[in-house]
């Protein structure tokens, strides 16, 4: 087994209708009752995405994998992803608006894609999410939607809870600026430099696309994005 390995890309690029023979049939019908092609499209990719991804990383073919989801509130089909025939192996997936990120290792790990909306920033989110020392950091929309995509990062991990998000300050780590990639990176996919980070032992990879979507990758060994 390899180490945690990262994919990302537009929608486009990854969505297959023929793809939707590898999902389950729960999957199938939660992606029937999307209201939104768009959104239907998203969450088809991600869910066919995190099964090239976790092929890679096992060395094994697509389907021969299912992803399953189970929430004790709302049952199948919710809650946090994982693979049935290798249940320990972490698993997390995000899609925002043509856009999908997935992330699959060892240990824990989380990732979520946000879209950076115009204007001024929330200033309820910002109370809601940020601890105090972070506030005065979302000047705006970019540094806020940058500090909610870890923290919800975290919470994909099953280590932060929404109720708990200003608990959790993440102040000491930069927002501005682009660190030097390691050699053979260069940008994240269709977007800047990748960054790289280390928060309490854990492993931060993150980066905004062209499009204006900010992702973050959360995870317990260091990752590579392919």
């Amino acid at each position: 087994m390899r180490d945690c390995l990262v994919l990302a890309g537009p929608t486009d690029e990854i969505y297959s209708a023929a793809g939707t023979d590898l999902l389950t049939e729960v999957e199938r019908e939660r992606a029937a009752a999307f209201v939104q092609e768009g959104d239907r499209r998203d969450f088809v990719a991600a869910h066919l995405l995190v099964r090239r991804c976790a092929a890679k990383v096992l060395g094994v073919p697509e389907d021969r994998l299912t992803l399953l989801q189970h929430c004790d509130r709302c049952g199948p089909g919710h809650g946090r992803p994982y693979l049935a025939e290798v249940p320990e192996l972490g698993v997390s997936l995000s899609h925002s608006h043509g856009y999908v990120c997935v992330a699959v290792g060892p240990g824990r790990v989380g990732v979520d894609a946000e879209r950076v909306p115009a204007g001024p920033p929330d200033r309820a989110l910002v109370s809601y999410a940020l601890a105090p020392a972070e506030r005065p950091l979302a000047r705006d929309n970019e540094a806020l939607i940058r500090l909610w995509v870890r923290k919800e990062a975290l919470i994909k991990r099953g280590e932060l809870t929404l109720d708990a998000l200003g608990t959790v300050d993440l102040s000491a780590l930069p927002l501005g600026g682009e660190t030097t990639p390691p050699d053979g990176e260069g940008a994240g996919p269709g977007g800047e430099g990748i960054r790289r980070l280390e928060w309490a032992g854990r492993h931060l990879l993150e980066w905004r696309t062209g499009s204006g979507v900010a992702v973050c990758v959360v995870t317990d060994h260091p990752a590579t994005l392919g």
